[in-house]
């Protein structure tokens, strides 16, 4: 394989003109120029792109995890992370996980490495003591709320927005509410779990757990739902459903078997995206694309912030 050193000795230069002439320095001459391209094309040289990455510490490539590539919330954060990569030259490693813990630790493996500059893990099932062990390869960034953790993370307070959901919902004269989730581990979920206990507590409302029903993440999760209230003795009024997809399957699930909305069940969902809108669906407005690229920025920057993500409950007519 023809090396720097060969193309010097072809074009009758330097090695440093040769690397001049590859790196586009314009302080050659014309005549070198031409010498070192020529040897270029007669040798068919090419670049050894894994030299250039050690010669200059970075590979311009950023790991992103998501334990689901076609569900819409990674989607989602997926084009921030893409939109901020493509405005700074990076290009993206996706390893997509189904939460096995063994394949997020295939992408900390990578950044110890050194095969990718930084890692930036949307949803994770590896323990967060493993993941701190891997910040001395290079930054990692988190999408959940972990103060104690020395990771950078941009997060929504799903504590807060559970609880402000769930009064908004008792407000509106509901008091037999559950909720849907995609699994019940996972900080956000725990986070989520503590505040629907505590909004039972300040009620002094009966705690049900039947209400609480996840393996919610798509569309089609919604008519499971409505299945399995139906055979309730006493259905919730109400639910939290933490996915518009999974709303919207809901809705439509009760258009089917003749339940009407929100007399016999109030929906709200999450995310805001255009499916919510299009069959007025009451829902969370959770930035994602904004999330996603300062996912990236902070990537970028390996400084150790964490940024709250504002969020705003969109009035439709599902409540």
């Amino acid at each position: 394989m023809t090396n720097i050193r060969d193309l010097a000795q072809m074009a009758g230069v330097s090695v440093t003109t040769v690397s001049r002439v590859l790196n586009q320095h314009p302080y050659v001459s014309e005549e070198k120029r031409k010498a070192v391209l020529e040897a270029i094309k007669v040798s068919n040289y090419h670049k050894n792109i894994n030299a250039v990455h050690l010669s200059k510490g970075k590979t311009q490539l950023m790991g992103v995890v998501i334990p689901f590539s076609d569900h819409s919330y990674f989607a989602m954060l997926l084009k921030g992370i893409a939109k901020q990569a493509l405005e700074h030259n990076y290009k993206l490693v996706l390893f997509q996980t189904e939460y096995i813990e063994s394949k997020e630790m295939e992408a900390l493996q990578m950044l110890k490495q050194k095969q990718i500059d930084s890692l930036i893990i949307c949803s994770r099932s590896c323990d967060i003591s493993i993941i701190e062990e891997h910040l001395q390869f290079g930054p990692i960034v988190l999408c959940e709320d972990n103060p104690r953790s020395k990771i950078s993370s941009t997060f929504v307070n799903h504590y807060k927005i559970f609880s402000d959901a769930l009064d908004y919902l008792y407000q509106k004269g509901h008091r037999q509410i559950g909720y849907c989730i995609g699994r019940r581990s996972g900080t956000n979920s725990q986070n989520r779990e503590l505040a629907y206990q505590h909004f039972h507590k300040k009620y002094r409302l009966p705690y049900n757990s039947d209400y609480i029903i996840d393996q919610c993440l798509y569309f089609e999760d919604g008519e499971r739902v409505i299945t399995r209230i139906k055979e309730m003795d006493t259905p919730p009024s109400a639910l939290l459903v933490t996915s518009d997809q999974v709303a919207a399957g809901i809705v439509i699930s009760c258009q089917n078997q003749q339940l009407s909305i929100p007399d016999d069940i109030a929906i709200i969902g999450f995310d805001n995206e255009p499916i919510a809108k299009m069959l007025n669906i009451t829902t969370i407005e959770i930035p994602l694309v904004e999330m996603g690229g300062n996912l990236f920025q902070q990537a970028l920057n390996r400084a150790l912030t964490n940024r709250e993500i504002s969020v705003k409950l969109i009035e439709r007519g599902t409540v």
